[in-house]
């Protein structure tokens, strides 16, 4: 290593951001600050309401606190969220954000992620990031094929719900954007919906995602039910009891394929963790019923994997799970080796899943022309030099 390569500490020091942070860290962050005990918890709750119900991104904000509290937490901490690089609008209005996030170590440039809003009639789904790049090369994914740089923490993913919250005007007393591509009227949340969908797999990195699912579920805050939450994973079987026991949100698999041998290639992780093996976990996961579904993702893949015999398979194979099907088409990204298949084909595989009593909706591709859609997120973090990866990792 050259001398100009040895990583140098940065020569200022970041003042904590508490936006982001769980109740106990707040708590931690006032004790260290020498609060007194008593003091400590009236604080927490009016902090938490400030910055996860009002938006606040100011203390001086904070009206219910004393002048002098307010600058003593101005003087200690910040309200820092993730900085938004680029914002990009799909002619759907599809909305994707390119996040940077705070360095974490001298090693780190300023990791950067993506999240996507998509406005709907009904509701908003914010889709988030749980990691920086992923480790599951699944072939068919754009993201795939970014190499995992680091797992987000609490309060990068949390940031990712503030960050769309204060851009799309959606905490009391903001404006929305008078774009007419957002949800309007009273009462109407542009964030209705969080799916963990985005960038990496988030049960490898379980620890912060449920922490950040309990602030985001947290009624005197940001107040989204669970059920309202989805985890989408590839499969990562022996994190489902926890998941579901301590948590509790809905479950997504991406599943993809009814055969090994298949999913094997679609879906590497599967080498580990079988269909037959993922199916029971399933069918075991904490809370599963007919009234809480778990979602099964199906990209439809020309020639690969959506013949009648596919559709008959997979109905065989979720047999008495509560299930539901969506099937997804292929949304291609620069280089990629599969092809949508054609609309008929997609029809007829639906309708041998619906015709057997499951739920079987064809998800609409959104934003497709800004790369937004499932499966087309990747951000320019993969040219981290390789040295930062390896420290960072």
């Amino acid at each position: 290593m050259s001398l100009s390569d040895t990583p140098v500490a940065p020569t200022t020091t970041l003042k904590p951001s508490l936006a982001g942070m769980t109740r106990a860290e707040i708590a931690d962050a006032l004790r260290a600050l020498g609060l007194p005990e008593r003091e400590i918890r009236m604080r927490v709750s009016q902090i938490w309401h400030w910055v996860y119900f009002r938006g606040a991104r100011d203390f001086g904000e904070m009206l219910n606190v004393s002048k002098a509290m307010r600058a003593q937490l101005t003087e200690a901490f910040a309200l820092r969220l993730p900085e938004i690089i680029e914002e990009q609008i799909s002619v759907d209005g599809t909305r994707k954000w390119l996040l940077r996030l705070q360095p974490v170590d001298a090693f780190d440039k300023g990791a950067e992620v993506e999240c996507v809003y998509i406005p709907e009639s009904d509701r908003g789904t914010l889709c988030v990031s749980s990691q920086v790049g992923c480790t599951l090369n699944c072939s068919f994914c754009h993201t795939g094929t970014q190499r995992l740089v680091r797992n987000l923490t609490t309060a990068e993913i949390v940031g990712q719900l503030l960050v769309a919250r204060q851009r799309l005007g959606d905490f009391p007393d903001r404006e929305r954007p008078t774009d007419g591509l957002v949800p309007a009227g009273e009462g109407v949340r542009a964030v209705s919906n969080i799916v963990f969908m985005g960038m990496g797999e988030p049960l490898y990195n379980l620890d912060n995602v449920m922490a950040a699912i309990e602030i985001m579920a947290d009624g005197d805050g940001l107040a989204l039910s669970k059920r309202r939450i989805t985890v989408s994973t590839s499969g990562v079987v022996p994190q489902f009891e926890r998941l579901g026991a301590e948590c509790g949100p809905a479950l997504a698999i991406s599943l993809h394929a009814v055969r090994d041998e298949l999913r094997n290639d679609l879906v590497p992780l599967n080498k580990k963790y079988p269909i037959k093996e993922l199916l029971q976990a399933c069918r075991d996961y904490p809370g599963a019923s007919n009234a809480r579904r778990i979602t099964f993702e199906y990209v439809m893949l020309k020639g690969v994997n959506d013949s009648p015999a596919d559709a008959r398979e997979l109905v065989r194979l979720l047999k008495g799970l509560p299930a539901k099907i969506n099937l997804i088409p292929f949304n291609p990204w620069p280089g990629a080796p599969y092809e949508c298949s054609d609309w008929e084909t997609i029809e007829r595989f639906s309708d041998i899943v619906f015709n057997a009593g499951y739920a079987s909706p064809v998800r609409t591709p959104r934003g497709r022309d800004i790369f937004a859609a499932c499966g087309q997120l990747k951000s320019e973090t993969e040219k981290l030099r390789a040295s930062a990866r390896m420290a960072a990792g």
